[in-house]
C-alpha cells in the first residue's frame, strides 16, 4: 500500500501496528507529527514520558535507511528530545535507544527509536555494557576495525 505526503512515496504496509498508528487506525498519545516522523508516546512507559520516534515511511531497521531518510528523522530526535525534557523538570537525562533485529531486542519490526526519559539511578530502566576489554589484544581490534572499513564503500 502506498500513500503520499508531500508528494513523496510512503511506504505504509497493512498490517504493521506502527504503519496502522501512522494511519489512525490504531490510536496513539502524539507528542509530534509532521510529514516525515510521528512521535508518541510507548504504551509501557519504562519511564513517565518514554516515547517513541518513528518514520511514517515503513523501513524495518536502521540498515534499510538511506541518508536522506536518515538525515530527516535524525535530525527531529534533538527536538522531541528537548520537549520532553522540557516536560518535567525531575527528568535529568534521557536514553535513547534503536534496537535493530530480534537478537538486540527489536519487537516491532518498523524502524523505532526509543526516547526514554532519566529520572534517577532507580528508575526502572538499565543498560549494561560489560568490559570485553580483556579479551581482545591490539591486532584483534585491528582486524575488527579492518572489516568493518573494507565494507564501508561509498
Amino acid at each position: 500500500m502506498l500513500h503520499s505526503i508531500n508528494r513523496k512515496k510512503v511506504v505504509i504496509l497493512k498490517d504493521c501496528i506502527f504503519c496502522k498508528i501512522v494511519r489512525g487506525e490504531i490510536p496513539s498519545y502524539t507528542v509530534y507529527e509532521d510529514d516525515v516522523v510521528k512521535a508518541f508516546l510507548d504504551i509501557s512507559q519504562g519511564t513517565p514520558g518514554h516515547t517513541l520516534l518513528i518514520p511514517k515511511k515503513h523501513i524495518s531497521n536502521i540498515f534499510e535507511y538511506d541518508e536522506e531518510l536518515a538525515s530527516e528523522v535524525f535530525a527531529r530526535i534533538p527536538k522531541v528530545a528537548r520537549a520532553i525534557k522540557a516536560s518535567n523538570p525531575d527528568i535529568k537525562g534521557m536514553n535513547i535507544v534503536n534496537n535493530n533485529g530480534q537478537i538486540a531486542y527489536q519487537s516491532v519490526f518498523h524502524s523505532h527509536f526509543h526516547l526514554v526519559p532519566r529520572y534517577t539511578t532507580h528508575d526502572d530502566f538499565a543498560m549494561i555494557f560489560k568490559d570485553n576489554s580483556n579479551k581482545y589484544t591490539a591486532d584483534d581490534l585491528k582486524k575488527v576495525q579492518q572489516s568493518i572499513v573494507d565494507h564501508m564503500g561509498d
